[in-house]
Formats: C-alpha cells, structure tokens, sequence
C-alpha cells in the first residue's frame, strides 16, 4: 500500500457502519473539548481512548505513517518554538516556580513549563487519531451527506466531497509524473541528494498543475450535463439512517465533552495545576 495516499479505506468495523454524520459530530465534539482543556488527567483519558478506536477502525499503519511522522516534526517543532519565544509561559500561567536547571539568561528550565508543553503534546495524540478515524472511515460522499444533513448547503457539501476525492487522485498524479520522470533517468530517489530532489520535485508542479485543470474541466462539464444546482435540494444515496449504535456513540461523546467541561468548574479554570 502507498502510505501517502491519504484517503477514504473500505472496511467493515463497528465505526465504518456508524453514519457519517453520527461520525461528524462525535469528532466535532471531541475535538473542541480537547482543543479547549489543558486538564492533563483528561487529556490521556481521550488519548487513551483514541488509540483504542484508531486500533477497532482496524487503519494499517502503512496508509498513516507518513501523515503521523509529519505531525510529529511539526509537534517537535511546535514545542521548540513555545520554549524558545515564552520560556516562562508556565511559570506565568500557573503561578509557580520549581526550577529544574538554570540556564542562559531567560532561558531557565522549569517543571511547569515542561507541564505544559507536555499538555500541548498530548493534545497532539488526542486530536490525530480521531482526525485520522474520521478521514480513513468516512467516504467523501457520505461526509458530504452529513454536512448537508446538518443544515449546510448541498453545493458546499458536494464541493468539499469533490475536494477529498481529489486529494488521492493528486497524490496518484504526482507519483505517476514522478515514475516517469525517473524513467526518463532522472533521479529522485534516496539516492540523489536533497538538493537535487528537491529540485526535480519542482519540475513536477507544472504537469501537476496542467493534469488538475483537465480534471477540473472535465468534472464541471459532467456536473453541468447533469444539471448540478439547479434545485434547492438534492438526495444522497450514500447516507446512511440512524440506528441505535449511532445514538450510543452520540452520547457517550457528549458524555465525554460534558465531562471536560465539568472539569473546568472543579479546576477552577481550563487549567488543571498540580503546583
């Protein structure tokens, strides 16, 4: 399997059968609730709960390798940047100070900003597994049936269904230009060195680009003939009713986010402070 083809992988697990827009709004729900908490006791609970789900949806590790390595540089140097430009924004935060190592300057190293670059990791391995879930088990026109079962419009629904069916058709293109391109000898491969890669990468933008537009062309000439837009609804064959195991889900993630925001009463705050 090519593990950059990003994208929808037919399955028969517990979460493929839940509807897509069961599946919208529980990831919706979770992640705000993550994205707003800094409670660590919370924040491992989802993590742990999301490896839990990532592993049930049954994703090869192969198809999401390289978008977890890509996130995780990107975390390192998330983190990197945070100590580099507010070294004490810990410190600040939870009014406290227990210094581990002194350092150059400002640059003093301390438990509570180790506190909470940590929180800001793990809301890394909270939020990446259920982006991944929703992604790899929800087709594009399934998701675009939930966006409209929600209240936004078809046009806008379909658009974004065409957008994620385009991500591993661009994906397919790009390795299909890149064979090519090392047939014609020239060398892209570990090989060569990063300089040279790079610069061959660059020369594939251009037939990438042209290959796009045909396929634009060629999608809104088909979406014309078939009178795309012309009324004010539409059906969706993909979508799937509700049944029982789409209202056990819905709860137990609203139970979840309830949960969360409890914690803001008792913490006083988003912050939980061990200090």
């Amino acid at each position: 399997m090519n593990d950059k083809i990003l994208g929808y992988i037919e399955n028969d697990t517990i979460i493929h059968r839940l509807s897509g827009t069961t599946k919208l709004i529980c990831f919706l729900m979770l992640s705000i609730i993550v994205m707003t908490s800094y409670d660590t006791r919370f924040l491992f609970f989802v993590t742990l709960l999301s490896l839990i789900l990532f592993k049930i949806a049954e994703i090869p590790w192969q198809a999401v390798s390289y978008v977890v390595k890509f996130v995780l540089v990107f975390a390192i140097l998330n983190l990197l940047a945070i100590y580099i430009f507010e070294p004490e924004y810990g410190v600040n935060l939870y009014n406290s100070r227990s210094l581990i190592k002194e350092g150059l300057g400002r640059y003093s190293l301390t438990k509570e900003q180790l506190f909470y670059e940590l929180n800001v990791a793990i809301k890394y391995f909270s939020t990446i597994p259920l982006a991944l879930i929703f992604i790899f088990t929800t087709s594009p026109s399934e998701f675009a049936s939930s966006l409209n079962k929600i209240g936004i419009s078809y046009k806008v629904s379909y658009s974004v269904s065409l957008a994620l069916r385009y991500i591993p058709d661009i994906q397919n293109s790009y390795n299909d230009i890149k064979l090519a391109s090392q047939a014609r000898g020239i060398e892209m491969s570990k090989k060569a060195s990063l300089g040279q890669r790079m610069k061959a990468s660059s020369n594939i933008i251009w037939p990438l680009i042209f290959d796009s537009l045909n396929r634009i062309e060629t999608i809104s000439q088909a979406m014309e003939l078939r009178r795309f837009g012309k009324e004010s609804t539409r059906t969706w064959i993909s979508y799937r009713p509700f049944k029982k195991i789409d209202i056990v889900a819905i709860v137990i993630s609203a139970i979840i986010t309830v949960l969360g925001i409890y914690l803001f009463s008792v913490n006083g705050g988003r912050f939980y402070n061990p200090f």
